[in-house]
């Protein structure tokens, strides 16, 4: 059994993995990060198999080649896959070296999960050289075989007048949203476990691994149980917008500890920052992030708690728009908006112009003043913005008003 689930599992297509093979006919170096065990590694192993040179890091002998002469390891012909390069990051510059001497698209695949330690080295060897795709835990679609997203292309695509026939006319599967967040969205909890007991285990396990492991490397941490008790706060935070002092105050650590945690769990792809929305881009930096959690099933871990509830549905949409975005060549920007008053936008999906708002809710039965908001967005922004779009947990799929459309979210993605 264990055999057959590895084997689906590997088969399984994945959203970037167009992405991938397009940046790979351009660049010379392509890097994939991620968070551990989003399968970076099954990615790059399916890409042109025994066409390319595959080293793993992981992988001691691997290791100790990379230390002591890395251009012996890169030589040779045909291209190079180097998987877990956050392990030696002084191995990018014999890659520079090597671009340098013959540059020609695809010599380089890179994988690294230490996003902060890679991306500084990155930066500075492999400017102008190098293009970077992120992948994130599967999606829905990703799990269910077909390798996709939600419809948030077709959506920006089609006349907001046929939105209710786009979405009606594909049938996809009607899912427990609960069930769906309990299990996440990586390979192993979210295919292969099948029990709460079960992934309690594995989550258990990999947020060890973390701790223990990656978390050291990105930056030396002296007190790791303090560290657990910010994940926990942050968790138990999601969707709600970012007070550092307050979370300081809750968990007992200093403004400025909590600040530098919390990035190196953003550069870890664990926690997800959501900028407000603003005609001007600087504004977007200065005023407050909503947290959200790069993987629901581990925010749900962490947090003990056992129910899901509306704000882990709110980012098992976010999870969704972010392997969307990241799988794209051109770029797309997600923020909330939130009003003085208190009006908020849960999502503005921004992309060739135009801005298409997102509420989310739990209830089964939306009614038209769960709308208010969306509406108040479109006067707010005119003829820039699309329809508004409520995701909801029930079944159906009808116009709220003439301007807002109530879709389940599982017709969505």
């Amino acid at each position: 059994m264990w055999m057959i689930i590895i084997h689906v599992m590997s088969n399984l297509p994945r959203l970037a993995g167009a992405a991938l093979s397009e940046r790979i006919r351009v660049m010379p170096a392509v890097v994939v990060t991620g968070a551990r065990q989003t399968g970076k590694s099954t990615l790059v192993e399916k890409l042109l198999p025994g066409e390319r040179r595959y080293w793993t890091l992981d992988d001691l002998d691997a290791l100790d080649a990379a230390r002591r002469d890395p251009d012996v390891l890169l030589g040779g012909p045909g291209p190079v896959t180097l998987d877990e390069v956050q392990r030696e990051p002084n191995l990018l510059l014999a890659v520079k070296r090597a671009i340098d001497r013959q540059r020609q698209a695809g010599q380089f695949l890179l994988t690294g999960s230490a996003n902060l330690l890679l991306m500084r080295r990155v930066s500075e060897s492999l400017a102008g050289r190098a293009s970077f795709l992120t992948l994130w835990p599967m999606t829905r679609g990703e799990q269910q075989g077909t390798g996709r997203c939600g419809r948030w292309d077709e959506l920006f695509a089609t006349p907001d007048a046929d939105w209710r026939v786009l979405l009606g006319d594909e049938k996809r599967t009607r899912d427990d949203w609960r069930e769906v967040v309990r299990r996440g969205g990586f390979p192993t909890p979210a295919l292969q476990l099948t029990t709460r007991d079960e992934r309690r285990i594995w989550f258990d396990g990999y947020v060890r691994t973390y701790l223990e492991r990656d978390l050291q490397d990105l930056s030396v941490i002296t007190s790791l149980p303090d560290f657990r008790r910010l994940m926990r706060a942050a968790c138990l935070r999601i969707g709600q917008l970012v007070n550092q002092t307050e979370l300081g105050r809750d968990v007992a650590l200093p403004q400025s500890t909590v600040h530098r945690w919390l990035n190196l769990l953003e550069t870890s792809y664990l926690l997800v920052r959501l900028p407000a929305y603003a005609v001007n881009r600087t504004k977007r930096l200065i005023k407050a992030s909503k947290i959200f959690w790069g993987d629901t099933g581990i925010a749900l871990h962490l947090a003990a708690i056992e129910e899901p509830t509306g704000a882990h549905l709110e980012n098992l949409v976010l999870h969704d728009l972010l392997a969307w975005r990241d799988a794209r060549v051109e770029r797309a920007e997600l923020s909330y908006w939130r009003t003085a008053s208190g009006e908020e936008v849960d999502f503005v999906i921004e992309s060739g112009g135009q801005l298409l708002p997102v509420e989310v809710k739990s209830t089964s039965r939306p009614r038209l003043a769960d709308a208010a908001s969306l509406r108040s967005f479109r006067k707010e922004y005119g003829d820039q913005a699309r329809a508004g779009l409520l995701l909801h947990a029930g079944d159906q799929l009808e116009w709220l008003a003439p301007d807002v459309l109530a879709a389940p979210w599982w017709m969505v993605f």
